[in-house]
């Protein structure tokens, strides 16, 4: 059952599992993954010892851009099941003492939702002011290719759409917007939701009167994400909603918000208790470093000390005020195994849980993404048509109008589109996973034969095993949850290493992100000798030779905790 004599900054101790509903579990054969699904695979979530499940949308939606584009907040879609399906789940949720955060889409909604359906009715409509209109359109372009702005032939005006056409921006200028929105998260509060994840966010507040960006020599459209993102009224609104919609229960909720763009010094003041915002953002920094001038689908070397560099940057920034959201892995991002680590059959178990390591021994609260604890990697999509997101499949349109060459552009996708992050949970060897008795609506990696819960869960060498004894780990030793950070050679190019301080304990992780025997500089060991190993990737991690010198394994990572008074 759920604690609920919790401590002011319970969050910290956490860790989140994501789920993408349309890819977990499909419980009646249509193919699609739904809420009876996931009830029925809430026990994977408690064996694995997470505390917290973060529920991707499954509201009412025509499912332009699987979701997230929603036209009734306050209603469940078939395809997922019914909102007594969503009660139920909650409940099972917390009898197993795990609490249960939903994404809140509210940069956006569908053009079906009635809130639009209204604001497009007349010039003169009670609502038109819920959203951005203009009769003329800006030069910004979307985040899914083409104009920003969609003529509604009826009216003769421009409405705003920052992602797909059937995703009109809110206009959070407008309080009764704003009231609304407040009035349907206390909704889903009272119905027993634990808190939300806050999509795009920092989009909110856009630059008043919406000038053009700035536009390249040739290019089509003008950048516009200067001008839209971390506005000059974020702060209020944020801070409105905190008053309007938490103020009841300010600590018994997780509210953590998706904000691309966003630099350390602002998310230090957004997620400062003090403020009264978020308790903590998704940065994406350390996400975009291997996109390339021609922007995230032209895929660049990613070399560790970069990587490195900015997560480390973000651990001293929030060191003394505001909270970290750690992870590599998302339902917008390829899979960690396949990018930062690597996927050769030989080291993808080794990287999958240094990765791990590295991450979930950080400061902040680190989340797991369906599959991550399993190692899965990312799918090898043959053509466009195997291919089922809308991001991608308008980028490949556009730039092949633009005679850009297929075969280039389809590397880019495998390498960084989305749907490497959605096909199917890989609960078994059997066809399509274990996921569907039916045929699934995108296809299940092929390694799944060899990648699957089944084959991991009782295993003392899996991945999953190691999830499992970081979790522990971070629930039993405040080092974890509270200590201080500091970051060690920050020059070796293949060693990420840190400490770790609270309360007169220390932990030392060492991680090597290279295949070949890494020697570890003999003056990070220096007072170490008698240390605990209290984790490591596999029982040969850290080689000593008689001298003392210690040699780290390929992909190997070790833990050690001592105590100094």
């Amino acid at each position: 059952m759920l604690q609920t004599d919790l401590p002011r900054d319970w969050w910290k101790s956490v860790v989140v599992y994501q789920i993408y509903p349309r890819s977990f579990q499909d419980s009646d054969g249509d193919g699609v993954g739904d809420l009876r699904g996931i009830i029925g695979r809430l026990d994977h979530l408690q064996h694995l010892g997470v505390d917290v499940l973060w529920l991707s949308p499954v509201y009412r939606s025509p499912m332009d851009d699987n979701g997230y584009d929603i036209s009734d907040y306050q209603d469940v879609d078939p395809v997922f099941g019914t909102l007594a399906d969503l009660d139920e789940l909650i409940a099972a949720a917390h009898e197993r003492g795990i609490r249960l955060v939903m994404d809140l889409v509210v940069n956006h909604t569908s053009d079906e939702h009635a809130w639009f359906v209204e604001s497009r009715a007349s010039l003169d409509s009670d609502k038109r002011d819920w959203y951005l209109w203009r009769d003329e359109p800006n030069n910004w372009e979307s985040f899914f290719s083409g104009s920003a702005w969609e003529l509604d032939e009826a009216t003769g005006q421009y409405y705003l759409h920052l992602f797909s056409r059937k995703q009109p921006d809110l206009n959070w200028e407008n309080p009764q917007v704003r009231q609304a929105v407040h009035a349907m998260m206390r909704w889903w509060l009272d119905r027993g939701v634990d808190g939300f994840r806050m999509d795009v966010i920092n989009l909110i507040s856009k630059t008043p009167g919406l000038p053009d960006g700035e536009q390249a020599p040739g290019a089509a459209f003008g950048n516009g994400f200067p001008l839209v993102a971390c506005g000059p009224r974020l702060e209020e609104f944020l801070q409105e909603m905190h008053r309007e919609v938490f103020a009841d229960h300010p600590h018994a909720y997780l509210t953590v918000g998706e904000m691309p763009g966003v630099t350390v010094e602002q998310a230090r003041r957004y997620t400062d208790p003090a403020n009264g915002e978020v308790d903590m953002v998704f940065q994406f920094e350390h996400v975009d470093l291997d996109g390339g001038p021609g922007g995230k689908f032209d895929v660049q070397p990613l070399d560790m000390p970069r990587l490195r560099e900015s997560l480390m940057r973000w651990q001293v920034g929030l060191a003394e005020t505001g909270w970290n959201s750690l992870y590599w892995d998302n339902h917008d991002q390829p899979r960690a195994v396949s990018r930062f680590g690597d996927d050769d059959p030989v080291w993808r178990e080794r990287s999958a849980k240094t990765l791990a390591t590295v991450l979930h021994l950080l400061r902040g609260t680190p989340y797991v993404y369906q599959g991550e604890e399993l190692g899965m990697t990312n799918s090898h999509f043959a053509t466009i048509a195997d291919f089922r997101d809308i991001e991608s499949l308008n980028y490949f349109e556009a730039r092949q109008h633009g005679h850009a060459d297929p075969e280039a552009l389809l590397e880019g996708l495998r390498d960084k589109g989305r749907d490497n992050a959605r096909t199917p949970m890989q609960w078994d060897d059997s066809p399509h996973a274990g996921f569907t008795t039916g045929t699934p609506w995108i296809e299940a990696n092929p390694d799944h034969t060899e990648i699957n819960a089944a084959a991991q869960v009782e295993d003392p060498t899996s991945v999953f095993t190691h999830y499992q004894r970081l979790i522990a780990l971070r629930h039993a030793d405040p080092v974890v949850a509270h200590g201080s950070i500091q970051p060690l050679a920050m020059d070796h190019p293949d060693l990420w290493a840190y400490s770790r301080s609270y309360d007169g304990a220390q932990l030392l992780v060492l991680s090597s992100f290279t295949r070949a025997p890494l020697p570890v500089p003999d003056e990070l060991l220096e007072g170490w000798g008698d240390a605990e190993a209290v984790l490591t990737t596999s029982d040969e991690a850290l080689v000593r030779s008689p001298d003392g010198a210690a040699t780290l394994a390929g992909w190997e990572s070790v833990v050690l905790r001592r105590v100094v008074r």
